[in-house]
């Protein structure tokens, strides 16, 4: 039997939101001691655990036929791999930041400056773009402490909250890449393979549908249904379903969360009762 196997983060948030998507897609993955290679039990796939930056390689060698990678990693790479899909977590932004002492006017500021980094990839390719010339300094780990012990003028890293720049009294003045967990895979997969790819983003998908969605139902006077109903924006329109008490029916629809307050007062202005709004764990289509 065919069985796909896709890379992804041995540890750290990356892991923990990439397990978590599998968990939530109904994919059981049996983990037990051992830690590199784990297999679920209810589909044909086997997880492979590297290091994030090792991830792009691994998928472009067909180490791993797919993998679940930070964006920013993927371009640093530049393996010959391909998004297939943008999953909306891990997100963060690769920035250019100096001592919040500078007076910084405009990115031409940068030439001539030294700038540390972890990505000099990426950051040549923008500063290439921006036509500045600047000398990169390639580090690993702390690159955030570079400019306070005199080993470069700026930095360039991810940054997410933007806390750690401020403890080293840094400021965030250019941005080159917003960034966020992709799903990659080489140019060719054999049609086996590709299926079961296929079902993996379908059911990726249907979760991703039902993410802050909820499901309501609500009791209507029959001459209210149209009224009603042009309040709830349902997925086509809204299933209505006559109850025992003549004269009244009931209405199943799915709000969005972010509107379920001022949704809620039109209905009940409307003439809604028994107004019940539950959560969605899956929505397909």
């Amino acid at each position: 039997m065919t069985q796909l196997r896709i890379a992804i983060q041995t540890k750290g948030r990356l892991n923990e939101d990439s397990m978590q998507l599998m968990e939530e897609a109904g994919i059981k993955i049996n983990l037990g001691r051992r830690k590199l290679l784990a297999a679920a039990k209810n589909f044909p796939l086997e997880v492979l655990f590297l290091r994030d930056d090792d991830i792009p390689q691994a998928v472009a060698d067909q180490v791993a036929d797919i993998g679940i990678v930070g964006e920013n990693e993927m371009l640093e790479k530049k393996e010959n791999v391909k998004i297939i899909k943008r999953l909306g977590f891990s997100k963060c932004r690769l920035s250019l930041a100096i001592p919040k002492s500078e007076d910084y006017q405009g990115i031409e500021w940068f030439n001539g400056k030294k700038i540390a980094t972890s990505y000099p990839v990426i950051l040549k390719d923008f500063l290439d773009k921006n036509k500045v010339t600047a000398d990169i300094h390639v580090i690993s780990g702390s690159v955030e402490i570079a400019p306070g012990i005199g080993l470069a003028d700026a930095i360039f890293d991810i940054v997410s909250s933007g806390s750690t720049l401020v403890s080293n009294r840094l400021k965030e003045v250019e941005v080159a890449l917003y960034s966020e967990a992709v799903l990659v895979a080489p140019e060719n997969l054999s049609p086996e393979k590709q299926a079961i790819v296929d079902e993996m983003i379908f059911r990726m998908e249907s979760v991703e549908r039902a993410k802050g969605k909820k499901y309501i139902l609500l009791n209507s006077p029959n001459d209210k249904i149209q009224e009603i109903s042009a309040i709830l924006p349902g997925m086509k329109s809204p299933t209505v379903t006559p109850l025992a008490e003549e004269g009244w029916s009931s209405l199943h629809s799915v709000i969005a969360e972010n509107d379920f307050w001022e949704i809620i007062g039109k209905l009940k202005a409307a003439g809604a009762q028994g107004i019940l709004v539950v959560p969605i764990e899956k929505m397909i289509f």
